[in-house]
């Protein structure tokens, strides 16, 4: 298949990470919508020669999009996209489709619908599987509040979405991917959503790595493999503040604020202290020997500092820019703050190249006849997970308002008595029926 036969849309193209690994696999990236000025001052200064559209998805009409790729509607071969994941991620404030970047889902289904792709792909965080369709903070939750809605419920988003790709017509999978299943140096779990306009067998790529090596696999490429030559003589980073300094000194690599001897644990968490989950990103140092955890657009920030293993900064610019995987000579705009939150948005380029192969495996089958609405998916662990999601979660007794077992028990009766025919989604998924 010659490189120009295969067209690709590149929508939310950020500083083209996803658009490299296909580029890697044989794809040719006709387009790049970008509206963010530093992302698309990136695109700019790495390809010059790509045509670049900056502005807002929802002003930009379909037609110009495939005019500046020199396509015809069902030309392109792939529309792909990494939405933008603030709003179902863990990390921020899971406003969901509330927040209007959780609506670009309608954006970008617009154009898929509209220039027809023998292929989409949607890249996200795995929050999105328990995003509601509108978020209620935890403090509003629990006895003493009203009942939740239907559009609160954790999930509801998720399905709000399964429902819009049914409506496309076109026969989806999806599945929870690992970058670091595919030699990419970072654990990074992301959702993927593959779909076909023609029914043919999608399939998700196939892991070259493993966290223990096998027969058949690599072991996953850690820190100290990724940085391996890299040389910088002034390296780029954001100075973390001085007051952390002393506690990270006692935090040994792989470690976090747990290291830290417990008389003084209060003192560097602050409010965080009394706070609950695992809170792993505080005062966190990386290991050689590991992968990097899922990078950030903060590593200086306490809740989700990316400290060196041995230096008493963060990860440079550069060293974060080889995590993801972009060439040495990648140029990134604007300074380190926009710098680090280009990078961290960035699908990571090893697995953009592992998507770009397995749709060419497809490609050569030529295997059709699945029967086009249907959203499937592939892993049935991660679908009894789905089905097994509780509704809401509430704050530990000590944060609540209202701290009787028998209230909150009473609370959260109401939700289920509401909700007593089980989740549709994965009723149909399990029963074959995938409406």
């Amino acid at each position: 298949m010659a490189r120009r036969g295969l067209p690709v849309i590149s929508l939310f193209s950020g500083s083209l990470g996803l658009d490299l690994g296909l580029e890697r696999a044989g794809f040719d990236i006709r387009v790049a919508v970008e509206c963010d000025r530093f992302a698309a001052a990136t695109i700019r200064l790495n390809r010059p020669k790509l045509p670049l559209i900056e502005r807002k998805l929802e002003d930009i009409t379909s037609r110009e999009i495939l005019s500046a790729a020199g396509l015809k509607k069902g030309e392109p071969v792939v529309v792909v996209g990494g939405l933008c994941c603030q709003s179902f991620s863990t990390a921020g404030q899971r406003a969901s489709l509330a927040d209007p970047r959780g609506m670009l889902i309608h954006e970008y289904l617009r154009v898929v619908r509209d220039t027809r792709p023998r292929f989409f792909v949607i890249e996200n965080v795995s929050g999105m599987l328990s995003a509601a369709i509108k978020h209620r903070p935890l403090n509003k939750r629990g006895p003493g509040f009203p009942p939740l809605t239907a559009e609160e419920e954790l999930g509801s988003g998720f399905k709000f979405v399964i429902d819009q790709l049914r409506r496309l017509q076109y026969y989806t999978v999806f599945d929870r991917v690992n970058a670091a299943d595919f030699g990419v140096p970072q654990v990074r779990e992301r959702l993927l959503f593959i779909g076909s306009r023609d029914g043919e067998q999608v399939t998700m790529p196939s892991a070259t790595h493993a966290k223990e090596a096998t027969d058949k696999e690599a072991a996953w490429v850690s820190l100290s493999n990724a940085l391996e030559g890299l040389d910088e003589k002034k390296p780029v980073y954001i100075n973390i503040p001085p007051a952390w300094l002393k506690y990270l000194k006692v935090v040994p690599a792989g470690g976090n604020w747990r290291d830290i001897p417990k008389r003084s644990q209060r003192f560097a968490m602050g409010a965080a202290y009394k706070s609950w989950g695992g809170r792993s990103g505080f005062y966190r140092r990386l290991d050689w020997d590991r992968p990097a955890p899922s990078l950030t657009t903060r590593p200086s920030s306490k809740a989700t500092l990316l400290c060196h293993p041995t230096k008493l900064r963060p990860l440079s610019v550069r060293e974060y820019a080889r995590i993801q995987q972009f060439p040495d000579t990648w140029v990134f705009a604007g300074g380190p703050p926009q710098q680090y939150k280009q990078i961290g948005n960035a699908v990571p380029v090893g697995l953009g190249e592992a998507i770009g192969r397995t749709l060419r495996k497809i490609m050569r089958r030529r295997n059709k006849g699945r029967k086009r609405g249907r959203v499937v998916c592939l892993n049935s662990d991660l679908l009894k997970r789905i089905a097994d999601r509780p509704r809401t979660i509430l704050n530990p007794v000590r944060m609540r308002r209202i701290k009787s077992a028998r209230s909150a028990l009473n609370w959260l009766n109401g939700i289920a008595r509401r909700r007593i025919e089980k989740d549709e989604f994965t009723d149909s998924q399990r029963n074959g029926s995938h409406r």
